[in-house]
């Protein structure tokens, strides 16, 4: 398949289980952030009792789904595109920074076997090595702060459990939105969500990973 200046392949690179992994988590993300916020006290929409309800359930389901997700990513070998590193990351930053506004040329080429670049790598790591675990056992220690006696917890200020979950909503809050934001920056503005809605995308043939074109 050829465009007026780059000859490109057709390469599939995110399998059905991804798609619906990412399309099922960022609707439950937001559905918590959400009900989170207003939880919080930020605006009044569902109620108080039904955003708790709301919120509590999204994320049981959002637990569930990545057990099944990390048992999906080692048993397919899909955990090996998140492992970071950091060759490129300076040519990375550069280019998000400065480069994408005056068109240079991408310093990353994605290929079915590396789908994420440098920095996409350590912000999935941040986001799973720090992000995650501090909105998840600030929520689980709110959750059954009942239990904190038996746990030798009745100590712990229950506003600082509460603050340190808000602050990781936040930062999941901006992680969401710089995602979102960096979606619009392919070759299209809607690219890379039709790539995520196919599984498909067009890539120079020099750059592909001919094993997986079509």
């Amino acid at each position: 398949m050829t465009d007026a200046t780059t000859q490109t392949v057709r390469v599939y690179l995110y399998k059905r289980y991804e798609r619906f992994w990412h399309w099922s988590q960022a609707l439950l993300v937001l559905t918590m952030l959400l009900s989170g916020f207003e939880v919080h006290g930020s605006y009044a929409l569902l109620g108080f009792e039904r955003a708790v309800r709301l919120h509590t359930l999204a994320a049981w389901a959002l637990l569930l789904l990545w057990a099944f997700t990390i048992f999906w990513q080692f048993t397919t070998g899909e955990w090996r595109q998140y492992l970071p590193t950091l060759e490129k990351v300076g040519a990375m930053a550069r280019y998000y920074a400065l480069g994408i506004f005056v068109g240079a040329p991408h310093p990353f080429h994605k290929t079915a076997a590396k789908k994420h670049n440098p920095l996409q790598r350590l912000a999935y790591l941040a986001l799973l090595a720090a992000v995650s675990p501090l909105i998840w056992i600030s929520g689980l220690l709110y959750l059954f702060r009942a239990f904190w006696p038996a746990l030798g917890l009745e100590a712990l200020p229950l506003e600082w459990v509460a603050w340190a979950h808000t602050a990781g909503a936040f930062a999941m809050g901006v992680f969401v939105i710089a995602h979102v934001y960096l979606t619009t920056t392919g070759h299209t503005l809607f690219a890379h969500i039709q790539t995520m809605i196919t599984g498909w995308e067009e890539l120079p043939a020099d750059d592909a990973d001919t094993a997986s074109s079509h």
